[in-house]
């Protein structure tokens, strides 16, 4: 059992990690508290979906800008100071976001802009933070250490947006926004607490041409590219999200309690990944795993869509709001199941980017993997919602699922290097 656990080895040898991984942790909880509750917030506002969509357009455009900068930046300037000023900003915004709600303003604009600073912000600081992380551990506990990350992340998916509804609804918006402003704390002690960690070799200073200098470094390095590519062809062929309102409310039946389910059963699986993950430090044949890992996420969505297609045409409606339908839980085991693979494919991918990219690149390319790992599941929502209005929600994620497959395994023989590299030496 102890090599099936997940490998706390990053955590014991390096204190610095240990309290960044900490800061993060809670951070994240309070992250996803204040995006959820800010939801909340427009629609009883406004008591539009639309509106809330809105929110999505205003964080994703500064998240895109500032990701691509924000690697940038990092590259040319002590990763310490860049993180700690850009977790200030957000740690203002929290702030901000959290007076509004004191003050009683209910201004959706407002609203707006503030998430799109807040976005802007977390497009510099995680590139940065996560380009930090291979100077707190031996490149061979990389894999550990993004497994880790994966627990960390999982639980906030899971339990944030679980936690925000009921904070909401018993405390309010100021209190569960306050409480954001309190859990980033730790996210900043932690930061400030790191050693110094000025830019190895010589640097330039950030601008659009060292942003330009990155797309053309990963134009040159395919093992790299490939772990963006393979993460696109996934997420926008084969992202269920956006079919799981209409699945809970007319196809399985259930409503928000069914939906609510669903969503939870992907994060679970990404906490299943991280806790189970001792094994994958063991693995060298990373581009493999990736591949592979992929194709587990691609059955997983059409099994699902296969789920979703047997339940309306044995009518799995019958079931009414807040009735759970027998189909729940094939259902939900299914995107179990995806979100272990997924897991396990972001372990990956993050641990070849780290480890195949020299230090003077790692905050730019990290910049790109944010865009990639922010827009993709976006461009994804676009996609399924289309193909859903003639193929209806079942048959999207069935299809989805195996064109999924088909491309990653035509990618993996269109570039054979990527299948055969090996974390013992890494190639970019």
């Amino acid at each position: 059992m102890p090599r099936l656990l997940a490998d706390i080895t990053p955590l014991r040898e390096s204190p610095a990690f240990r309290r960044l991984y900490i800061g993060t942790a809670l951070s994240a909880i309070g992250t996803q508290l204040t995006l959820i509750a800010v939801s909340l917030q427009v629609y009883s506002l406004t008591e539009s979906t639309l509106s809330v969509g809105l929110l999505s357009l205003f964080a994703l455009v500064p998240l895109v800008i500032a990701g691509l900068y924000g690697g940038a930046i990092a590259d040319a300037q002590d990763r310490r100071k860049v993180a700690l000023a850009s977790g200030i900003a957000l740690w203002i915004t929290s702030m901000a976001i959290a007076a509004q709600a004191w003050l009683g303003l209910d201004n959706v604009w407002l609203l707006y802009c503030l998430i799109a600073v807040h976005s802007g912000a977390a497009g510099i600081n995680q590139p940065t933070r996560s380009s930090i992380i291979p100077r707190l551990v031996r490149p061979e506990l990389l894999p550990a250490a993004n497994a880790l990350s994966m627990i960390t992340f999982g639980l906030a998916f899971t339990i944030g947006p679980l936690l925000a509804g009921v904070l909401v609804a018993q405390v309010g918006y100021a209190w569960t926004y306050t409480i954001d402003v309190v859990t980033f704390t730790f996210a900043l002690w932690a930061v400030y607490r790191l050693p110094p960690l000025p830019p190895e070799g010589p640097t330039r200073r950030a601008g659009l041409a060292t942003v330009l200098e990155g797309f053309r470094f990963l134009g040159t390095r395919p093992n790299i590219r490939m772990t963006f590519i393979v993460d696109l062809a996934a997420m926008i062929l084969a992202q269920p999200r956006v079919l799981l309102p209409a699945v809970g409310a007319v196809l399985i039946g259930g409503g928000e309690l069914t939906v609510g389910i669903l969503f939870a059963s992907a994060a679970f699986g990404a906490v299943l990944a991280g806790l189970f993950s001792g094994p994958l430090g063991r693995i060298h044949q990373q581009g493999q795993a990736v591949i592979w890992s992929i194709v587990g996420w691609g059955a997983s969505v059409s099994g699902f869509g296969l789920v979703v297609v047997m339940a309306s045409s044995s009518g799995g409606t019958a079931a009414g709001e807040g009735e759970l339908s027998a189909w729940v839980l094939p259902a939900a085991l299914c995107l179990v199941l995806a979100g272990i693979a997924d897991s396990i494919s972001s372990v990956f991918r993050n641990t070849i980017l780290q480890s195949a990219t020299p230090d003077a690149m790692r905050g730019r390319l990290q910049g790109v993997f944010i865009v990639v790992v922010a827009g993709g599941p976006r461009v994804g929502d676009v996609v399924a919602g289309g193909n859903a209005a003639w193929l209806g929600e079942g048959w999207t994620a069935v299809v989805g699922g195996l064109a999924c497959i088909v491309l990653v395994l035509a990618l993996s023989r269109w570039q054979p290097r990527f299948a055969r590299y090996d974390s013992r030496h890494p190639e970019a």
